[in-house]
């Protein structure tokens, strides 16, 4: 598979609340999109540190740019459409 379609599947784990199968696969990329859904999904398991972490790895994205994690979740998946 290539990395569109891996993170295209981890968000949908995500999504339906696989947040372990989604950072297995986010792990495995180092890309923009991996990186915010990498740091998405540690917003989701509450780990503030680690978030803010990666969305210093991602261009233009911040902590504080989406409050629910589902639409920021859609906005990934739109974002590689």
């Amino acid at each position: 598979m290539s990395n569109k379609a891996d993170l295209t599947v981890a968000v949908q784990a995500a999504l339906s609340g696989d947040w372990h199968g989604a950072h297995n696969i986010a792990q495995n990329y180092n890309d923009t999109t991996a990186n915010w859904l990498h740091a998405v999904l540690h917003k989701i398991e509450g780990d503030e540190f680690n978030s803010r972490y990666w969305y210093a790895r991602t261009a233009g994205r911040h902590f504080e740019d989406f409050s629910d994690t589902t639409e920021e979740l859609k906005a990934i998946l739109q974002s590689m459409a």
